[in-house]
């Protein structure tokens, strides 16, 4: 048997240790060597909230504005914490606040906040499992952007706008000579012509002894702007009953036909009721 040499500065006997050997006892606590082999890993669990918004996953508390922020975006359309229906999740989510939300600056979590405290009285009978936290819900990955209402307003896109400072001037020239060409040719062929329709209107009498000359007359003493009385003729009914029937022209904008039949039926003395028996664009 091969017998090692005793290394120097070591007494005789003493056996030099293995080059695997050497790296265990040399080699640091457990802890470091697993920072060393999985770097990333415990700084993301050392550094969990300074992490990037998405890495969030669920809701992270109801104080802070980033907090709030994410719950306001994830209930504006949604009615519950989960599902369709008031569940344990609504409710260890509703006990974590610590006062209600501004409804100015968090309207959906308000909303949200408002509708579950309806149910408080049957928070104990509502399904689902009360012994999660409320950080269980909520997005599973979220941007955690900031409150809609505290971003500026981005300015709007000029779309007939030059696409560089430095664009060609006979190009923007050429452009807006186009646009004035196209501001003439529009003026040029004025307004348009206003929305018409023709309507023929019945007009019902009381009885066979209702004076519908005049009935007539008092109809076509009515005038308003765009509306143009027509042709008309008297229709049997029955029983020695005529009613008139009589043809209008209307401007749509400014003529109501409802309007106009509540006119016409204030002359309680002649007029029964009114019906619209035909209407025809123009």
């Amino acid at each position: 048997m091969k017998v090692q040499a005793p290394s120097p500065g070591h007494p005789p006997g003493h056996v030099a240790p293995s080059l695997a050997a050497k790296f265990f006892l040399r080699a640091p606590p457990c802890k470091t060597r697993l920072s060393s082999l999985f770097p990333p890993f415990l700084f993301l669990l050392s550094n969990a909230s300074k992490l990037p918004p998405s890495f969030i996953m669920g809701f992270t508390d109801f104080v802070s504005d980033a907090g709030l922020s994410l719950a306001n975006n994830y209930l504006a359309s949604r009615s519950y914490i989960v599902g369709h229906a008031p569940t344990q999740a609504d409710v260890v989510s509703y006990k974590a606040f610590t006062a209600a939300p501004d409804a100015e600056k968090y309207p959906h979590v308000a909303r949200w906040y408002k509708h579950i405290a309806s149910y408080e009285s049957e928070f104990p009978t509502l399904p689902g499992d009360a012994s999660k936290a409320f950080t269980a819900y909520g997005p599973e990955a979220s941007e955690a952007s900031a409150n809609p209402k505290d971003k500026p307003e981005e300015e709007e896109e000029d779309l007939f706008g030059s696409d560089s400072e430095d664009e060609d001037p006979a190009v923007v020239a050429e452009r807006n000579k186009n646009l004035e060409e196209y501001k003439k040719k529009k003026a040029a062929k004025g307004p348009k012509p206003a929305a018409k329709s023709l309507v023929t209107l019945e007009v019902k009498p009381w009885d066979d002894e209702t004076n519908l000359e005049e009935l007539e007359a008092n109809v076509r003493a009515i005038e308003m702007d765009g509306l143009v009385w027509g042709a008309s003729k008297f229709v049997a009914v029955g029983f020695g009953i005529k009613k008139l029937q009589i043809n209008l022209v209307v401007e749509d904008e400014k003529v109501s036909t409802d309007e106009l039949q509540a006119q016409i039926e204030e002359d309680e003395d002649h007029v029964q009721s009114t019906d619209v028996a035909a209407m025809q664009k123009l």
